[in-house]
């Protein structure tokens, strides 16, 4: 496994980290609690040292089973996790109404308070069964708060220990201008993949300039550049992706037809298509990290083997072309 310094602070991460949404359960049609939790630690064994999560995966249901996952392990861990996103307050920047794992009726908020974010790590602290978050992210932009204030009460946590480094995710190129007026910000989240390249343009070039990690979320497009999820696959209800353009039986198809051109590339490498879209991510200017996620061991293997191996430039290319022939969803 290769690791790379996160930004200006003193993390080391693995290129292929452990992304935990899907293990909250939440619009991931749920999830095998033991499963996850032997994932994490196997992830831990093969060099998938750093686990990415958040209170909203689940409603706290992820932090928690990472938790469990890391008792005992604590010191082979870098653990990340955010705030800013509230589901039983009502306050800042309403986001969308939705339902909570037992299917109650409720509305997120984005809340980057200072009052809001004190009181989320220290939430997060007890759920994780940790001191110390290694990596504290605003997980969305909260309009109604100036960054000022929330900067303020991130860089309170860092002085008390509470955390060590801070990071913001879906954030603007102009929102982390602002962040870095008050102090470091070590990393930038943003979605970004082979179908997903809008980062290309601003974000990306000003982590660059300002030596901001990138930590990429959604490296396969949810399964799409996996090969695995084929056109007349059904989606539960509760899992997000049954609504999504590009998870229409037409435009899964279309992917289908585009990955079977990549294939000769990934059997190239006795590789897997998921490896080579993550490959594909890692290998990108400006990206210090892929999260990928996993919901058992076998998961976490072919997610682990995805930095084994480098693409060459004329196949990343190729792979560029392929997806901007394909165009976006119909």
């Amino acid at each position: 496994m290769e690791y790379r310094q996160l930004g200006k602070s003193d993390l080391k991460l693995p290129v292929i980290s452990f992304g935990a949404w899907a293990i909250g359960g939440w619009m991931w049609g749920g999830t095998d609690d033991a499963a996850a939790v032997r994932a994490i630690q196997h992830g831990i064994d093969v060099g998938v040292t750093c686990v990415d999560t958040a209170p909203i995966y689940g409603f706290g249901h992820s932090e928690e089973v990472v938790g469990k996952a890391i008792a005992g392990r604590r010191s082979e861990v870098i653990v990340a996790t955010k705030c800013g996103v509230r589901w039983d307050l009502e306050e800042g920047e309403f986001s969308v109404d939705t339902n909570l794992s037992d299917g109650t009726p409720c509305k997120l908020y984005h809340n980057l308070k200072a009052h809001s974010i004190k009181y989320e790590c220290e939430q997060s602290l007890k759920r994780l069964g940790v001191d110390t978050i290694d990596l504290y992210q605003c997980h969305w932009p909260d309009n109604t708060t100036d960054l000022g204030e929330s900067m303020e009460a991130l860089l309170e946590l860092q002085e008390q220990g509470k955390i060590r480094a801070i990071g913001v995710s879906n954030f603007s190129p102009e929102m982390m201008a602002q962040c870095l007026k008050e102090g470091i910000i070590a990393s930038d989240q943003p979605r970004y993949n082979a179908l997903d390249r809008e980062v290309e343009a601003e974000i990306l070039p000003f982590c660059i300039e300002h030596t901001v990690g990138v930590l990429t979320y959604s490296p396969l497009a949810q399964g799409l550049l996996t090969g695995k999820v084929t056109s007349d696959r059904e989606f539960p209800q509760g899992d997000q992706r049954r609504d999504k353009p590009w998870f229409s039986r037409e435009n899964r198809r279309r992917v289908l037809d585009m990955l079977d051109k990549v294939r000769p590339i990934a059997e190239g490498h006795g590789a897997t298509l998921a490896q080579v879209a993550a490959n594909w991510v890692i290998s990108q200017k400006g990206v210090t990290v892929a999260l990928v996620g996993a919901r058992n061991e076998a998961q976490v293997d072919e997610n682990a083997k995805a930095a084994d191996f480098k693409l060459t430039c004329e196949e990343l290319a190729t792979i560029r072309k392929l997806v901007e022939e394909l165009g976006g969803p119909v």
